[in-house]
């Protein structure tokens, strides 16, 4: 029998706000990094053939950042993309000077490789998103990325960091995730973590493949929209220990990239996720750049 969910606090070890700081620093420096999602200047999906690629307004593409004619990208019909680079335009491929490269999207690489194409500050890499493959952008000096006015968060609240029980499914159910862009996927879903708060038994369900990785909760909640951002918020947890239990921390409900740029998709709350009480906890919506 599974310990019942409390939905009360549980004590840390330790200073938990100094833990709380700690972790807000380093989510901050990896959100503010050369590779961070305030970098983004560009999400832009390929059509089947050729397509001029450059920042000159006569392009099939156009990038906000790097040089007026970069090459030419070919989507070809078995999947592959291929890249022609104009010569003189200062591109380099993997680091490397090409005049030519195919472009393996993101991860799909022999061993998890992607082709990276940089020149100057702007850099591209094909993603793939609902089965259309797409160029993300990137600009280490974008204006979001200088211009970025912090995270403000909720005060600590040790009563958000609750014990849940873990309730494991017989077997694997799948459910329809649906992103920003509307594009849907499966995803499967293992067990749900149930608590109690403010008179309520609820439960949430998280994105788990195999036993063992860490959950991954997306969530909304009356605060949505208001105070938080209105898409969804996501919060990671560890895997069930050997009672059952799954410690959630709402103090770590953080902002998903879609908050800080409209250049990346992300997923929304399933309905069991969208939770009819006000999380006050965790990040709210992001302060807008200056």
């Amino acid at each position: 029998m599974l310990l019942l969910a409390t939905g009360l606090a549980v004590s840390p070890p330790g200073d938990y706000e100094a833990e709380l700081t700690e972790w807000h620093a380093q989510r901050v420096a990896r959100l503010t990094a050369a590779e961070g999602w305030l970098s983004l200047i560009g999400l832009h999906f390929l059509s089947e053939g050729e397509q001029q690629v450059g920042t000159a307004e006569g392009n099939d593409i156009v990038l906000g950042a790097g040089p007026l004619s970069l090459g030419v990208i070919d989507l070809q019909p078995s999947g592959r993309v291929m890249l022609r680079v104009t010569p003189g335009a200062g591109v380099r491929v993997d680091g490397r000077e090409v005049l030519s490269e195919e472009l393996i999207p993101q991860g799909r690489g022999p061993r998890g490789q992607t082709t990276t194409v940089s020149c100057g500050s702007m850099s591209f890499y094909v993603i793939v998103r609902g089965g259309r493959m797409a160029l993300r952008v990137q600009d280490t000096a974008s204006p979001r990325r200088r211009g970025f006015a912090g995270i403000e968060r909720f005060p600590t609240d040790e009563s958000w960091r609750v014990e849940a029980e873990w309730e494991a499914f017989a077997a694997p159910r799948e459910v329809t995730i649906t992103n920003t862009l509307g594009q849907e996927s499966q995803a499967l879903v293992l067990g749900r973590a149930v608590f109690e708060r403010e008179g309520q038994r609820l439960a949430l369900l998280p994105l788990q493949e195999t036993l063992g990785e860490p959950l991954f909760f997306i969530i909304a909640d009356e605060t949505s929209g208001h105070e938080t951002y209105g898409a969804a918020r996501f919060v990671y947890a560890d895997p069930p220990d050997e009672s059952g239990r799954v410690i959630i921390d709402f103090n770590k409900a953080i902002n998903p990239p879609c908050a800080f740029t409209p250049y990346a998709t992300c997923p929304l709350p399933p309905s069991e996720n969208v939770l009819s009480i006000a999380v006050r906890a965790g990040e709210k919506a992001p302060l807008a750049a200056h």
